[in-house]
């Protein structure tokens, strides 16, 4: 079988997600939801794709940003529904759209580390959904654990305690074998820490510090959003902040972007036509230094922070970040601003890594026997625990992607805990890659070493591939941190 046809039968589990040996209950509810919103384009035998943009058409958005609901002497209430909206992706095309507060990319939470979160969350949607806080430091109640769901009409809280340091993290759904469809449908949004540490740097600030949410979709000529998993590589509008290739005016001065790769299976080789890209940060916060790079590489759920200074570009340049599939974002130089901003040439230290005690072996590939994605030869199960790590202890997990028959990507995400890339295929990381981790990209044939200390909750968590068509069906396992027993 070639990668094309694993593919197709990895998708016909989507319509058909009962069949995996582990699906239970939560199959069959798939089975009913897949495809089953009612916000169109879920027939893409008969779908006619929607006219192409030209790029640059449209100006990029900035997400809102959340205001609380309450603020205490220590914690901030939000409140968040998630329900169905119409947006406008496409000029002039109406697109119906799952959404945090309805909106396509949701609004950015701006937290600060030491004061916590509760985030109120009710479902206005006619099937279970959740909210995974990736990244996040966070109990086990407050994960957003793939079985723990909140049901239609339902409100629950999640309490983020932000203790760890600056960073740019993401939200999204996590509601088992619906992730990838409800990410698609627009289920996302930042959730970005900051802390005295990172504020006395003098980086980009207020409006010239800029998320950027990257993801692709296929657009039907209704407007609908059409999802195939069977047709992964068919997703041809790339969309930086929910708009295709758009523009964003900025001035000849310094700006901080953060970079996040929200699709589903696209990975972006990000880079500029003019200028220079200076990456700051990876996943799980700031770099020890700014580091020149010719290309950010991100695969699904992976983030960069990256500085362009446009001080040399002359009004009326436009700089474009391009991937190798075409244009990203055109950022027009429109006029002249004070630039109060540092790019200082030391950031935020790494500690020294603790001796690792524990050697974990993982292995991801597609099984065309069992129709799925497996870890270790096996599908999820909930029921059943794949890794238990002692509270406090230090280990190193080889992951290898054995899809060489198949040709296909995989990453690794690592709930709970960031984690510190050691090396690829024996190879240390590059400076771009050298800081704090929660996914990390793994192509076909390639180990990583990865190495964490599990330290401060207790409790179940999951690791899996982000690829969400692949951990939807099957790639992803059970972890629990136990505490040590006399």
């Amino acid at each position: 079988m070639d990668r094309r046809r694993a593919l197709t039968l990895g998708g016909l589990a989507v319509g058909g997600a009962a069949i995996l040996p582990s699906a239970g209950a939560a199959g069959a509810g798939a089975a009913r939801h897949s495809g089953h919103h009612g916000h169109g384009g879920t027939d893409p035998v008969r779908t006619v794709a929607a006219a192409t943009v030209e790029p640059f058409g449209v100006a990029l958005p900035v997400p809102p940003v959340l205001r609380p609901v309450y603020v205490g002497g220590d914690a901030d209430l939000y409140q968040l529904p998630v329900r169905a909206g119409t947006t406008e992706i496409l000029p002039g095309v109406a697109t119906p759209v799952l959404g945090f507060d309805g909106r396509f990319v949701g609004p950015t939470i701006r937290a600060r580390r030491g004061r916590a979160v509760a985030l109120q969350v009710t479902n206005q949607l006619g099937h279970p959904t959740n909210v995974h806080l990736h990244g996040g430091f966070v109990p086990p109640a407050h994960d957003g654990h793939p079985m723990d769901v909140i049901a239609p009409g339902a409100t629950r809280s999640y309490a983020y305690p932000n203790l760890q340091q600056a960073a740019t993290l993401w939200y999204h759904d996590h509601a088992h074998h619906m992730e990838a469809e409800h990410i698609y449908r627009g289920l996302h949004g930042f959730y970005l820490i900051s802390d005295d540490a990172e504020q006395a740097l003098g980086l980009p600030s207020g409006q010239y510090d800029v998320p950027i949410l990257l993801r692709d979709a296929l657009i039907g000529a209704d407007g609908s959003l059409v999802f195939d998993p069977a047709d992964a590589d068919n997703r041809p509008t790339v969309l930086a902040n929910g708009k295709p290739q758009p523009y964003l005016r900025v001035a000849a001065r310094r700006y901080r972007f953060r970079l996040l790769n929200g699709s589903l299976h696209r990975i972006f080789r990000l880079r500029l036509d003019r200028g220079q890209l200076i990456q700051i940060g990876t996943d799980g916060g700031l770099l020890p230094a700014p580091v020149a790079v010719s290309e950010v590489k991100l695969t699904p759920g992976e983030r960069a922070e990256v500085v362009i200074d446009f001080a040399g570009q002359p009004v009326g340049t436009r700089v474009v970040l391009e991937d190798t599939s075409g244009p990203v974002v055109g950022f027009d130089v429109v006029g002249t601003a004070t630039d109060d901003s540092r790019l200082p040439d030391r950031l935020i230290p790494l500690p020294a890594l603790p001796t690792a005690t524990v050697t974990r072996d993982l292995a991801l590939s597609f099984d065309p026997a069992k129709v799925a994605f497996t870890i270790n030869g096996q599908t999820y199960d909930a029921t059943r625990v794949d890794a238990r790590v002692v509270n406090g202890t230090t280990e190193i997990w080889r992951v290898t992607n054995l899809d060489t028959r198949f040709n296909i990507d995989h990453d690794f995400h690592l709930h709970m805990i960031q984690f510190r890339l050691l090396d690829r295929d024996g190879v240390p990381p590059a400076p771009g890659e050298a800081g704090w981790k929660d996914t990390v990209h793994v192509p076909p044939g390639s180990t990583v070493r990865v190495q964490a200390t599990f330290s401060g909750f207790t409790g179940r968590y999951v690791y899996h591939c982000h690829f969400p068509e692949h951990s939807s069906f099957g790639m992803m396992a059970q972890l629990e941190v136990v505490n040590r027993t006399a």
